[in-house]
């Protein structure tokens, strides 16, 4: 970046603060203002316009998840990153929910470190240079690993031109290996885009519309206002993917665009019409599903397979190499991650053509 970037440090302990100012500042050639406390930090993001805030959890008066809140009504657009000693998914969780960009956990590794506020302040430059043009999404999946299996790409792809992703898992997928575990790792996997994390303790295999699900999902929509929602397919041998799709309807019927994807237990039924180019974002899928070592067994994870199933659906699209298909329920909205800057591969979904067929 030709703009040396401005980055405000919210942290209480001495040490840690000059540990930080330092690696930014020599290593990365960043301007680094240190605010010891939130309402110092409130003062200078008032008085100054900065590109990343790194904020510690824990500190007197104002913890930094409430910090957090404030910054999202007073600095708008600016990406916010959450440190803490605790490595504690309940904190990981609650700031993601809150909106946090990362969440680091100390001590944090000097190259982390600056890779990881250099990224943001590149993504928060490309949403300013957007002025508004993005989207929330919001991806619904039955248990860990659903939403990431079906449009993994297709939520990377959103996150690189700046669009928010949030990610709402109804079961914590007891019947698939031990819940802490997996939460773990569905914690890592929505950190791999820096997508929000909502997990959710539907009993595994016994969802049902009418038990919650229609409340809990219209809640977070009227939380989060997404324009675009991607969920289960109704054709599909999983009763609980079955069981989300039928909530999801429901609890989504104002959303402008609702489509469903792909599951490995998907039936010959399932009907794409639209196909997502998702050249460039590939990687980053795989290293979501990798994020779920617990279900590394099973065939559908396997890098290859995932590969060569994206591979196939390409033949369908507009000349990419893969693609992720979607039954489309209404499409109101523009089902685009509206690619700008150069070298981001486009997600612009593309229409069966009169002579496309169906799997």
């Amino acid at each position: 970046m030709s703009e040396q970037i401005r980055v405000l440090v919210v942290e209480d302990d001495a040490d840690t603060a000059q540990y930080v100012r330092t690696v930014l500042e020599r290593r990365g050639g960043m301007h680094v203002t240190v605010a010891h406390e939130p309402m110092s930090a409130l003062a200078e993001v008032a008085a100054n316009t900065f590109d990343v805030v790194l904020t510690d959890i824990q500190m007197p008066g104002m913890s930094g998840l409430d910090l957090l809140g404030e910054l999202r009504s007073r600095a708008a657009g600016t990406p916010v990153a959450v440190m803490t000693a605790f490595a504690s998914v309940d904190y990981a969780v609650e700031a993601l929910r809150r909106d946090a960009d990362e969440f680091l956990v100390k001590p944090v590794a000097a190259a982390t470190l600056l890779e990881r506020i250099t990224a943001l302040a590149v993504e928060g430059r490309a949403k300013r240079a957007a002025e508004g043009a993005t989207e929330t999404v919001l991806a619904v999946g039955a248990h860990p690993d659903d939403v990431e299996i079906g449009v993994g790409a297709t939520l990377a792809s959103h996150r690189a031109v700046g669009d928010t992703v949030v990610i709402l898992t109804l079961s914590s997928g007891a019947i698939g290996g031990e819940v802490q575990l997996r939460r773990h790792e569905a914690l890592a996997a929505a950190g791999i885009i820096g997508a929000r994390l909502y997990l959710h303790d539907f009993e595994d295999t016994r969802l049902d519309p009418a038990g919650g699900l229609i409340t809990t999902i219209e809640e977070l929509i009227r939380e989060v206002e997404p324009t675009v929602v991607y969920t289960h397919s109704e054709h599909d041998r999983h009763q609980d993917h079955r069981a989300v799709r039928q909530a999801v309807d429901v609890a989504a019927r104002r959303v402008p665009s609702l489509a469903c994807f792909q599951s490995p237990s998907s039936t010959i039924d399932f009907r794409p019409t639209r196909f997502v180019p998702v050249d460039g974002f590939m990687e980053a899928k795989l290293q979501m599903l990798a994020a779920f070592e617990s279900q590394a067994h099973r065939d559908y994870m396997e890098p290859d397979l995932v590969r060569a199933t994206a591979r196939y659906w390409s033949r369908f699209g507009g000349g990419q190499q893969y693609a992720e298909p979607l039954e489309m329920v209404r499409a109101a909205a523009m089902l685009s991650t509206k690619a700008k800057a150069a070298g981001v591969a486009a997600a612009v979904a593309s229409d069966v053509d009169e002579h496309g067929g169906h799997a």
